[in-house]
């Protein structure tokens, strides 16, 4: 599978921040509706994951993805991929949602049980994944932060 090249219009249309703040819901008698992403994507996955486990600890060379938490919480580290900088944490809780562009180390860690969707620019198969992936040491497997500072 091929992966379509970024294009600096595409780049455009994503969040400013990791963080992203999510637009009005709509809200009547029958209940809410959500807004969560109105772009164009290929995956939707649901993720489980459980207490103390991590997640991702990668960049992606062109796939960007929304993570949008429905119970738990997720301990969100990040930093510009190449850089010796400490990653910095977020904390997105039930109801919040994370944005990972392209070349963007990023880690997970778990601190309770959570469930969370993940909509992806690209295919989600393992041929596809695997071709845009680049795994790294961010977060070791005890849960600390490995980096060191820049010179």
């Amino acid at each position: 599978m091929t992966v379509k090249p970024l294009t600096e219009e595409e780049q455009k249309t994503w969040p400013k921040e990791p963080l992203v703040t999510l637009e009005k819901p709509f809200a009547d008698a029958r209940g809410r509706i959500q807004p969560l992403v109105d772009l164009m994507m290929e995956s939707a996955v649901l993720i489980e994951s459980t207490k103390g486990s991590l997640r991702a600890n990668h960049y992606h060379k062109t796939d960007w993805h929304y993570c949008y938490v429905l119970s738990g919480c997720i301990e969100y580290f990040h930093r510009p991929t190449g850089s010796n900088t400490k990653p910095e944490c977020i904390i997105v809780k039930a109801g919040q949602m994370v944005f990972t562009p392209p070349l963007v180390d990023h880690g997970m860690k778990f601190p309770e049980d959570t469930v969370f969707l993940t909509l992806s620019r690209n295919p989600r198969d393992q041929e596809s994944y695997e071709a845009d992936v680049v795994r790294i040491e961010m977060l070791s497997t005890d849960g600390t932060i490995s980096w060191k500072p820049d010179d």
